[in-house]
């Protein structure tokens, strides 16, 4: 196990992500939404953990992840800080919570810095939220912009399919990319673009690009980690390798718990006081 940890065992930093681009080292991330995951994740050397609103699907079983609300973000966040040591945190603000008012996202991101203890927020959009991304700089909170396939969308555009493969979406695509990185984002995901596309906007920005389904020279990769684990059995996208199948894994054990309890096996002798 001791062989999966970094040798570097530093706390990661917005500007040390930034170190890594310029040297051309790749940036590690995964999401976690509990402790216990955080602790292991971080252990075995993320570079950046994502509490992603993606919990309302992993976590909570909601189709699309508008339903998971600020006070739950709060929660999963909080629970991951506490076991993380070395890997930046990095918070999703919630559908919602940014897209009507500066301030109020403001307020909401301030309370997500404070109530959590995590390193940093992410935010879905280009230029249309820049005012609140301003805001929410302003304030010293560091920002992570997301743009490509932004789930919190999903209605507008109505599909999961690959964006940005018409020319005009590709070139606001790179054109807010741009816009973020000069008004101040310490980084962008970009999710589910044409690889060329992402190699673009990787060279094209001093900031690190973090891909997932945009190719392979993004500055570094993100997954969700109960995905890639194979413990989600029903998604199954191009761009997802899976690295087990806790699945099956899990399946077996808890079934083969199950027998022994009924079977009188479980405890034995030596499980007992």
């Amino acid at each position: 196990m001791a062989g999966y940890l970094v040798e570097d065992t530093r706390k990661v930093t917005t500007h040390r992500l930034f170190e890594m681009k310029q040297s051309g080292k790749k940036i590690a991330m995964l999401t976690s939404y509990d402790f216990s995951m955080a602790r292991i994740v971080d252990g075995a050397g993320v570079d950046v953990i994502l509490v992603g609103d993606s919990a309302s699907n992993t976590m909570a079983g909601n189709v699309t992840t508008l339903p998971i609300t600020l006070d739950q973000m709060i929660y999963h966040a909080r629970s991951v800080v506490r076991g993380v040591k070395r890997a930046l945190v990095v918070c999703d603000m919630p559908f919602g919570t940014y897209q009507i008012d500066p301030q109020d996202a403001v307020r909401n991101a301030v309370r997500i810095m404070q109530e959590t203890g995590c390193d940093a927020v992410k935010m879905e959009g280009g230029v249309e939220i820049l005012p609140a991304i301003k805001l929410i700089l302003d304030a010293g909170i560091p920002v992570c912009g997301h743009l490509g396939l932004t789930p919190q969308s999903i209605n507008k555009f109505g599909t999961y399919a690959v964006r940005a493969k018409e020319e005009n979406e590709a070139a606001k695509l790179c054109s807010d990319a741009k816009a973020l990185a000069e008004v101040g984002c310490f980084a962008i995901v970009l999710e589910k673009i044409p690889a060329k596309l992402a190699e673009k906007v990787t060279k094209s920005v001093p900031v690190p690009i973090i891909g997932i389904g945009a190719g392979g020279a993004c500055d570094g990769q993100v997954l969700v980690v109960h995905d890639m684990l194979g413990m989600n059995q029903g998604f199954s996208p191009k761009f997802l390798r899976r690295y087990a199948n806790l699945f099956e894994v899990m399946t077996d054990a808890i079934g083969q718990y199950v027998t022994d309890v009924k079977d009188g096996d479980f405890p034995n002798e030596n499980e007992q006081y």
